[in-house]
């Protein structure tokens, strides 16, 4: 990338977060960009260390996507509220993620699961819908 794209880059997402906050001051919409940025990194921290823990038996490992894009859609299925009608299959089942798949085939196993990754990564990010 030139010096002179990363300029228009960096002019682009000003421009951008300048439209997102709105009215709101500067100051205050960077503490809220640095927040959610920052759960983004202990989620994708979380999520890698999750892939490493579980190995093969992590959703998708083996290489069989179309078993994986199967156990997501089957997962997805049963949680969209009755009546759901917007959306294709696919945006619907984009939110299930292979972490999910894994929590709600090994109920009985999300204990030690989650004792582990504590002593790994030194938090859990919990299945908000156990």
């Amino acid at each position: 990338m030139t010096d002179n794209e990363q300029k228009q880059l960096g002019k682009t997402l000003w421009n951008i977060a300048d439209q997102l906050r709105g009215a709101m001051n500067a100051d205050d919409f960077r503490d809220y960009m640095l927040s959610f940025l920052f759960l983004r990194y202990l989620s994708d921290n979380y999520e890698a260390g999750a892939e490493k823990e579980l190995g093969k038996s992590y959703p998708g490992v083996d290489g069989s996507e179309e078993s994986l894009a199967s156990d997501v859609s089957r997962v997805a299925e049963r949680r969209e509220p009755s009546g759901f009608a917007a959306g294709s299959r696919k945006d619907r089942t984009a939110r299930a993620v292979p972490l999910q798949v894994w929590y709600e085939h090994n109920p009985d196993d999300v204990a030690a699961f989650e004792k582990q990754m504590r002593r790994k990564v030194h938090y859990v990010i919990r299945n908000h819908r156990q």
